[in-house]
């Protein structure tokens, strides 16, 4: 291709026979855009494909006309793209601080009963058939007996006894533990009915997830988990199979955990609970103490990873379970 003020010539290599030949005033030229080739279309329709992109860009700079295009103008910028990425780290952070808790408290709101029911089974169903839960070893006069106390706690709140199920699990894997599904089954492991120190104890990590239960705190923080996750990817774009496969499984793990706000929450229910029941209302505040004292609170395999223990936390049951009850 030859190129001057006056005409724009494509010519074959072979013979220096014109193909396309045009005035510059009717030539199109692409925009440049790394090192994609250029397009140059010429008025009787006949277009020209170039990978000399410097080429292209000479001639039009000889026109006093610049078509690198904006794209490649800002992967040449390197303080725009920096600019770039921090506006991209600002929409991130407001999309997770604003719009993700309005989203959740939709989705929340929009969920019927057998949804939940369905994602309670999933997780539930996911644990058992992996190295996560086991059968229950304790003896069944033990399992009956904790099942009857649970049920006087469960008649004693606002959902009712059919709102909450409770489970027995091994859980070697993950120490003395208990937590709660989004469909209101409530998982207790064998050790950490082991660790108790009395049947209260137990019932009041009980009602500690019955409250979880209560607040949809399991199926708010499951929205949360796969919120972030799409964010994450929709930022980050195909970010691989393998990453992809931890997003997706660690939003399973991620509802297992709450925030403070949750936390105390649920341990206000639990206090109150108990005390309607006729039980003693600091139970919980045994049970954390009792598992602070075991060796595994340091590996932060039991109770402890997914409900934080703080002495604050366990003064704070204490001071409201020392309080007149309410009404």
């Amino acid at each position: 291709m030859r190129m001057t003020v006056k005409t724009v010539i494509v010519t074959a290599d072979e013979d220096a026979a014109e193909l396309a030949a045009g005035s510059p005033e009717n030539v199109t030229v692409s925009d440049r855009i790394g090192a994609i080739p250029r397009h140059i279309l010429f008025e009787d329709g006949s277009v020209f494909e170039t990978d000399d992109n410097d080429a292209v860009d000479d001639w039009l700079a000889s026109r006093f006309c610049s078509r690198t295009g904006i794209l490649h103008r800002l992967e040449r910028f390197h303080p725009r793209l920096a600019l770039f990425a921090l506006l991209v780290v600002v929409l991130f952070a407001g999309l997770y601080r604003y719009a993700l808790p309005a989203a959740v408290e939709l989705a929340v709101a929009a969920t019927p009963p057998d949804a939940t029911r369905l994602l309670g089974q999933s997780v539930l169903s996911s644990l058992d058939h992996s190295s996560v839960l086991t059968p229950s070893t304790l003896p069944q006069e033990r399992q009956d007996a904790i099942a009857g106390q649970f049920r006087d706690l469960t008649r004693k709140t606002p959902q009712g006894e059919d709102a909450f199920t409770l489970l027995f699990r091994g859980g070697e894997h993950i120490g003395p533990n208990a937590f709660a599904l989004p469909d209101g089954s409530i998982v207790l492991t064998d050790a950490l009915v082991g660790l108790a120190p009395d049947d209260d104890a137990v019932l009041g990590v009980l009602a500690h997830e019955m409250g979880h239960v209560a607040g949809n705190h399991s199926l708010r923080s499951l929205y949360r988990a796969a919120g972030a996750t799409t964010l994450i990817l929709f930022i980050s774009g195909d970010v691989g199979s393998g990453i992809h496969d931890i997003l997706v499984q660690g939003t399973g793990l991620a509802a297992l955990s709450y925030s403070r706000e949750q936390e105390s929450e649920a341990d206000r229910y639990s206090v109150t609970l108990m005390t309607k029941a006729g039980r003693d209302p600091a139970g919980l505040a045994r049970m954390l103490e009792s598992l602070d004292r075991h060796p595994h609170a340091e590996d932060g395999t039991d109770f402890f990873s997914s409900h934080p223990a703080t002495p604050a936390r366990i003064e704070a049951i204490r001071r409201h379970a020392a309080q007149p009850p309410e009404g």
